[in-house]
């Protein structure tokens, strides 16, 4: 093993900075290597032969294990007057946002809402606040934290399944992810 850890490593880099499903970067996984049956002649266990070899499998490992999204969330604060929260619970709603906590801001008719909100939900969502508020509410937005997307993206119909398809279409990728046989056949 340790003679071709330089190479399994380069495709652990590979395969993880290019995952198969949507050609992006890969967060939170981990690969256990169990069992390694090498060629007998040294000029067969080179990089050129390990590395790719090494990221087909873990392709095959990560299409195998149950793999999900992660969205990155917006922390919204959001400062308005009292009678303007209906309007914003309602955006919120709308756009899968959740609400964290709501406190009034001392010596003001003010409140201050904080919520999640997913940054693809984010895209038009002060622009709709505004419109559901007459324009009293002004909202601030940081990212947060990652957090997993529900739905399994290798099921036909599900959100993530949706997602992943339309990223590929965005790359210029073949439109469906790669089933399982497209590495164990040349494994």
């Amino acid at each position: 093993m340790n003679e071709i850890q330089d190479s399994c490593e380069a495709a652990f880099q590979w395969a993880t900075k290019e995952g198969v499903m949507t050609d992006e970067n890969m967060r939170g996984i981990r690969f256990n290597l169990e069992d390694v049956t090498l060629h007998a002649d040294a000029i067969h266990r080179g990089g050129g032969q390990i590395t790719p070899t090494a990221r087909r499998v873990f392709f095959a490992c990560e299409l195998t294990a149950k793999p999900r999204f992660q969205e990155p969330i917006f922390l919204v604060e959001i400062q308005c007057p009292d009678d303007a929260v209906g309007g914003i619970y309602g955006c919120l709603a709308q756009r899968r946002g959740i609400v964290q906590g709501e406190e009034p801001i001392s010596g003001t008719p003010l409140v201050m809402i904080k919520a999640f909100l997913p940054v693809a939900e984010s895209f038009g969502f002060t622009q709709a606040l505004r419109a559901a508020t007459s324009g009293r509410a002004f909202p601030q937005c940081v990212f947060d934290h990652w957090e997993e997307l529900g739905g399994d993206p290798l099921e036909n119909g599900s959100m993530a399944n949706t997602i992943a398809l339309g990223i590929r279409k965005r790359k210029g990728l073949k439109p469906e992810i790669p089933g399982l046989d497209n590495f164990i056949d040349k494994l």
